[in-house]
């Protein structure tokens, strides 16, 4: 499977870090799309051939289209696009600013379809693909106090959705997968903005998140990065485009 690459953004932390981390073990090339190339994720030395850092700023268009012509000049084709990399901002509706909310979009919606626009021609082209949109619980339900970040994902299912349907007679796939409260650097911020609100401990705060699934537990990067596999890569997952996948412990439910 050597010969086969995936472009993944966000890809030096958390959630993307863990997908990238998952196609490197099946011997992917792995275009890791992030802020900063020299600080790219550790792999072991038998992947490093595979893995390909390009500089990534998804607040930037021209950044976004420039990492795009790289990977599609490097790797010739590309059999998989992950769109992870996104910002949340937490905010009351009347101190969310235009510029807040602008961000937010620039990030979580306007760089995914970017890159779709890009690559997903050079797919067609080479007989299929397949493009996974990491999304959130917020796309498929509202959170308080995150007008802007719950507008963004909802408009990434909305976007994920209208591709599947174009898409579905040219072999290339398009899904969302939508994770509750993962443990990850945006967990942290979240547990931190907790904290300095109210003056609960650390502990008490991850715990009082953790209660808003029914299993009372936090995702795991890797099992959101499992799951985005499944989808990307097994031919078991081939006719499935347009899709939603929760992975939030039931707090959706």
């Amino acid at each position: 499977m050597s010969d086969r690459h995936v472009a993944v953004t966000g890809a030096s932390r958390g959630i993307g870090r863990a997908i990238a981390l998952r196609f490197l073990r099946e011997g992917w090339h792995v275009w890791a799309l992030v802020r900063k190339p020299e600080a790219a994720i550790e792999v072991p030395p038998a992947q490093r051939s595979l893995l390909h850092p390009v500089r990534f700023d998804a607040e930037s268009s021209p950044t976004v289209e420039a990492a795009a012509q790289t990977v599609l000049q490097g790797a010739g084709r590309l059999e998989a696009l992950v769109n992870n990399a996104g910002i949340a901002i937490s905010a009351p509706l009347a101190k969310t600013s235009d510029a807040d909310f602008a961000k937010v979009m620039q990030v979580n919606v306007t760089a995914p379809w970017q890159l779709c626009r890009a690559v997903i021609p050079a797919m067609v082209k080479s007989g299929g693909g397949r493009v996974v949109n990491v999304a959130s619980t917020a796309a498929l339900k509202g959170f308080r106090y995150t007008s802007a970040y719950c507008a963004s994902k909802h408009a990434l299912l909305g976007l994920t959705r209208a591709l599947a349907h174009e898409l579905a007679a040219k072999n290339v796939t398009v899904n969302a997968v939508c994770p509750g409260w993962t443990d990850t650097d945006m967990l942290s911020n979240s547990v931190g903005n907790i904290v300095k609100a109210t003056g609960r401990s650390t502990d008490d705060a991850r715990a009082e998140l953790a209660k808003m699934t029914p299993q009372g537990r936090f995702v795991t990067a890797e099992e959101v990065a499992e799951l985005t596999w499944f989808l990307a890569a097994n031919d078991a997952a081939k006719s499935i485009t347009g899709a939603a996948y929760s992975i939030d412990g039931g707090e959706t439910l």
